[in-house]
C-alpha cells in the first residue's frame, strides 16, 4: 500500500476523531453520519490498526462502553445529539435499541495482533462474551443455530431488497417507504419491551446470510482470543457453536449450491441475488466446488455482477437492481472488503485481486463516498466517509 493513501487515510480518521465524556470515537460522515456505529467502529479499529493503534483501543473500548445488561452491543451511540440528524426515538435515551453484524471478534484480534496488548485483551474480552452469549441465546431462542435479525438496519444494509419481501414491499419503492416500514419495526420492539427472542420474532425475524457468516468468522476469532487468554472452555465452546452455526447454514439456507435468507418459522428462503450470496465464503461455509461455481457463475457473470467496477450489491438481473439506489445496486468498499476476505479463504488470489483493484480505482476516481455507481464510478452518498480506509486490510 502506498504511503499516500495511508496518509489520505490517517487525515480522514483524523478529520472524524471525537471525544466525549473521555470516550474517544469515530463518525463515519461527519455531516451525514455524526454518531458512534457498532460495525462501523469495528472498522475503523481494523484501520487504525495499520495508522494510529492507540486509537484503535480506544475506538473499541468506546463502543462497547454502553453494552446492555444483556449482553447486547447497540448498533448506535449518540453521544452527542445534533439537532435533526437520524433523531430516532429508540426507547433509549443515548443508544439504539437494535445491533449489528459481529465484526468486532475480528477487530479485536486485529488490534491485538498488532498491539500484542494483553491487558487491553483482558478488559474488553468479558464484553464480546457476553455479547456472544446474547446473540447466541437471544437470537436463537429455538436452539436452530441460526441468529435472527429484528430489522433490517441490523444487516448494517438498511434498504437491502433482500428484505422486501418480509417487509411487504414490491421490488421497486421509493426510500420512504422503505423508512417507514423499518420505522414502525421500531415501533414494535418498543412495544415489546426490547424483548426479540418471545416477541419480535412475530414481527421480523430474518435469518440473514452475512450476518450469520460473519457471525461464523466472529466465534473463530473468540476461539483465537480465549486461546490468547488461556480460557480452555471457552475456546471448545466458540469453536462448537461456530461448527453448528455453519452447519445450520448449509442445512437450512442452501440451495442448489447458493445460500439465501430466511424468514418465518418455516424457513421460507428470499431468493434475491445481492452480494450477501458470497458472504459464507468467509469462514468457507461452501465447499471449493460451490465456491468456484458461485464464484463463476455470479460474481464473474455478466449476468449478474460484473461491472466496469466491482462488486454490485444487487445482481443487474434483479428488478429491485438500482445503480444509484441505496444499498440496491451501488459498490459499498465493505462488502468488497468481505468479498475479498472471502475469495483469500478459497485461494482465489486473481479474482480478489480484481477487487482490490476496483476498490483503489473508485477511491482515485472520486474520493472517500459512500458508495460508487458500479458502471461509472461516480462517488455517491455521504462525503468523507471512512469505509474506504478498510483498502489497507485488502
Amino acid at each position: 500500500m502506498k504511503s499516500s493513501f495511508q496518509d489520505e487515510v490517517r487525515e480522514l480518521m483524523k478529520k472524524n476523531r471525537r471525544e466525549t465524556d473521555g470516550y474517544e470515537y469515530t463518525v463515519p460522515s461527519p455531516k451525514s453520519y455524526p454518531y458512534q456505529w457498532l460495525w462501523d467502529s469495528c472498522f475503523h479499529a481494523v484501520i487504525y490498526s495499520y495508522i494510529d493503534i492507540e486509537a484503535a483501543k480506544r475506538e473499541l473500548e468506546s463502543v462497547v462502553a454502553r453494552q446492555f445488561e444483556n449482553g447486547m452491543l447497540p448498533h448506535m451511540i449518540y453521544w452527542e445529539k445534533v439537532d435533526g440528524m437520524l433523531d430516532i426515538e429508540w426507547g433509549k435515551e443515548d443508544t439504539s435499541t437494535i445491533t449489528q453484524p459481529p465484526i468486532i471478534g475480528y477487530a479485536v484480534c486485529k488490534v491485538y495482533e498488532k498491539s500484542g496488548d494483553k491487558k487491553f485483551l483482558e478488559k474488553i474480552y468479558p464484553k464480546l462474551w457476553h455479547y456472544t452469549r446474547y446473540l447466541l441465546n437471544d437470537r436463537d431462542p429455538r436452539g436452530n443455530h441460526l441468529i435472527g435479525i429484528i430489522n433490517p438496519d441490523e444487516s448494517g444494509e438498511d434498504d437491502s431488497p433482500r428484505f422486501d419481501v418480509p417487509l411487504g414491499l414490491p421490488p421497486k419503492h421509493t426510500l420512504d417507504e422503505n423508512f417507514k416500514k423499518r420505522l414502525a419495526l421500531v415501533e414494535k420492539n418498543k412495544a415489546c419491551n426490547f424483548d426479540a427472542p418471545f416477541c419480535m420474532k412475530n414481527n421480523f425475524w430474518v435469518k440473514d446470510v452475512p450476518f450469520n457468516a460473519i457471525m461464523v468468522e466472529h466465534l473463530y476469532r473468540m476461539q483465537d482470543l480465549a486461546d490468547e487468554l488461556v480460557r480452555a472452555e471457552d475456546k471448545e465452546y466458540f469453536s462448537e457453536q461456530a461448527d453448528k452455526v455453519k452447519h445450520a447454514m448449509r442445512e437450512k439456507l442452501l440451495e442448489n449450491g447458493v445460500m439465501w435468507p430466511a424468514y418465518s418459522e418455516k424457513y421460507i428462503k428470499m431468493k434475491v441475488a445481492t452480494w450477501a450470496i458470497f458472504a459464507p465464503m468467509l469462514g468457507k461455509i461452501y465447499t471449493n466446488s460451490e465456491a468456484e461455481d458461485i464464484v463463476e457463475n455470479y460474481l464473474l457473470s455478466n449476468d449478474h455482477f460484473r461491472t466496469p467496477f466491482f462488486l454490485p450489491t444487487v445482481s443487474k438481473s434483479e428488478e429491485s437492481f438500482d445503480p444509484d439506489g441505496f444499498w440496491r445496486g451501488p459498490v459499498w468498499i465493505f462488502t468488497n472488503w468481505m468479498v475479498y476476505r472471502g475469495l483469500l479463504e478459497y485461494k482465489m488470489y486473481g479474482v480478489a485481486e480484481q477487487i482490490r483493484n476496483s476498490s483503489m480505482q473508485l477511491i482515485n476516481k472520486s474520493g472517500f463516498r459512500e458508495h460508487f455507481n458500479p458502471f461509472t464510478g461516480e462517488g455517491q452518498g455521504a462525503h468523507n466517509f471512512t469505509w474506504g480506509g478498510l483498502i489497507l486490510d485488502m
